[in-house]
């Protein structure tokens, strides 16, 4: 915008407040929508997802966000206020049902929400109205909680118990952050920013990285002679760096929590469709957890049952299954896969569904194409079809190409194996929603916010799907929540973060607290209290010009959706 007024040169007149309010502002919504129009051509050819998902903002406003997602990314469509209506399943699906209404039945395959229990009623009604619409769980949420129920078994709590401990103390202090930097040469042990999901894993990781910097500088002159050291907390921190046992129960934390937190890239990085590789990338996930434990069975048994537990039923759908058998990636890798029960039942239910009402179809993609697929007839079996040997090969495309004589299967295939897996591309305008409704802007009316949001949002999604393509950004976990870093900076951190994700098990949980979820942790109130509760060590690592995280790369653009401190 600078540029373009130093072109102009002197005497540039500024629009008025009403071409800003009206005329730029309805012409700037047209051409961000105009912008998209590649996006709807890829609905009408190979469907879409839509996402949702509610936030309550430091305001106390409820406001839920609904995106829609096709091959070619995550777009916008709206965000609606609803503090003066209960999030019921029957508003849920009314909201949703509008939305695949607007974008039309036949272009929506399927609806994407975390677990909370009145996404599970809506799905149950929009089963009832449009029973060929799949409704799945996010898998970022899924995977998060698996993360978070690894995270609380007794092996693994103490050692990260003890790693808190030793961040708490360390960032509570002027004096033993400043030690701290200048053995790790500026570097941070916690990165705030870095990712909403996971800080524990990256955490651990980074304090493993800094392994002989630590230990070198527990041990130095320059360590001892602070007065904070000579506290029992600090006595207790100089205590678990020198510990052998603290850093091999680190290692072994890292190595359980590392292949669950590869799926976690890939689902939540946005940077090609992840429908097709969640079930296989989890299974592989599970067996290099068993080999990080040595393969026994005592050892390996409590974290592949909190992994199975959260995924039944939510990542393990008939749409999860049916998207692996068509993916040749696994399927003709490992031939045994067409013969295993839950695949084959869970193929045919898919089928039932994407061709509901049409047993011409069913008949021809279960009877007939499928053994076509598997048996590597006509096209499939051609020289370039070998593709598939390459994890970053697109399958929807590869169907495109191959599928020719198998028409009904390669509708089903493209479609579902161009889908996405997670909701959390729907969350990353929230803290953009708040820079836009301030204090001082509260005046505005739902549909000129709604504009405001829709034109900031879309036109991030694009600019960043650009660099995507052009390989510019890697695919990092982004973040919207500072505060989910919390607990490695401050005693009690994470009472001040706000809720994102619901889950019926935690709800469960939550029986009997009287606490509702949309506030649970923004209870201090008002921004202010909350304000005051934040550690200096974290606005400091914020404020800083000099902060340097650890190995990783961002994209400049994606900062804008943080949450300022």
């Amino acid at each position: 915008m600078c540029e373009a007024i130093g072109q102009f040169g002197p005497g540039l007149e500024p629009p008025t407040q009403d071409s800003l309010r009206e005329k730029l502002l309805e012409e700037e919504y047209a051409r961000t929508k105009s912008l998209l129009q590649e996006r709807e051509a890829e609905k009408m050819k190979n469907g879409c997802s839509i996402m949702t998902d509610a936030w309550t903002d430091r305001k106390r406003r409820s406001i839920m966000n609904l995106c829609t997602n096709s091959a070619d990314g995550t777009s916008f469509i709206s965000s609606k206020e609803m503090s003066d209506v209960s999030h019921t399943s029957e508003v849920i699906f009314e909201l949703v049902d509008k939305a695949i209404e607007d974008i039309g039945p036949e272009n929506v395959v399927q609806v994407v929400t975390d677990n909370a229990s009145n996404n599970m009623g809506a799905k149950k009604l929009l089963f009832e109205k449009r029973p060929n619409i799949f409704w799945t769980s996010c898998a970022t949420h899924t995977i998060n909680l698996m993360l978070q129920g690894i995270g609380n078994l007794a092996r693994f709590k103490k050692v990260i118990e003890q790693a808190k401990a030793f961040t708490i103390f360390v960032y509570g202090h002027t004096r033993t952050l400043e030690c701290m930097r200048h053995f790790t040469e500026g570097k941070e042990i916690v990165r705030p920013g870095v990712t909403r999901f996971a800080s524990t894993f990256l955490t651990l990781s980074s304090i493993l990285e800094k392994k002989d910097q630590l230990r070198k500088m527990v041990v130095h002159s320059r360590w001892d002679s602070l007065r904070d050291v000579k506290s029992k907390k600090g006595k207790d921190a100089t205590t678990i760096i020198l510990n052998p046992t603290f850093w091999k129960d680190v290692k072994q934390t890292v190595s359980v929590f590392e292949p669950l937190f590869r799926v976690l890239r890939l689902v939540d990085g946005d940077v090609k469709p992840s429908m097709g590789f969640i079930y296989g990338e989890i299974l592989k996930a599970k067996r290099e957890v068993k080999e990080a434990l040595g393969n026994i069975e005592s050892r390996f048994k409590e974290v592949i049952a909190v992994v199975d537990k959260k995924m039944k039923g939510r990542l393990d759908s008939p749409l999860h299954l049916t998207a692996y058998l068509l993916n040749p990636h696994y399927s003709y890798a490992n031939p045994s896969i067409f013969d295993e029960p839950t695949i084959t039942e869970g193929f045919i239910s898919c089928v039932e569904t994407f061709y509901y009402h049409d047993e011409d179809k069913q008949d021809q993609a279960a009877h007939v194409e499928l053994r076509k697929f598997q048996n590597r007839e006509g096209p499939f079996n051609k020289k370039l079809a070998r593709t598939f040997q390459n994890f970053d090969y697109n399958p929807a495309s590869w169907w495109r190409l191959y599928g020719t004589e198998v028409p009904a299967l390669q509708k089903m295939a493209t479609r579902i194996l161009s889908l996405t897996s997670s909701a959390s591309g729907c969350e990353r305008n929230w803290s953009g929603f708040e820079a836009i409704h301030t204090k001082r802007r509260n005046r505005l009316t739902t549909t000129r916010l709604n504009k405001l949001v829709y034109i900031q949002f879309n036109s991030k999604l694009l600019n960043r799907r650009e660099k995507i393509k052009s390989k510019k950004i890697n695919d990092v976990l982004l973040s919207n929540e500072t505060t989910e870093v919390q607990g490695f900076l401050h005693e009690n951190g994470d009472d001040c973060a706000l809720v994102v994700y619901r889950d019926e098990e935690e709800e469960e949980e939550m029986e009997g607290t009287g606490i509702p979820w949309s506030v649970l942790g923004d209870a201090v109130g008002a921004e202010e209290q909350l304000q005051l509760r934040r550690s200096a060590r974290v606005r400091e690592l914020y404020e800083g010009e000099e902060f340097e995280s650890d190995k990783e790369e961002f994209d400049e653009d994606e900062d804008d959706y943080l949450e300022p401190y």
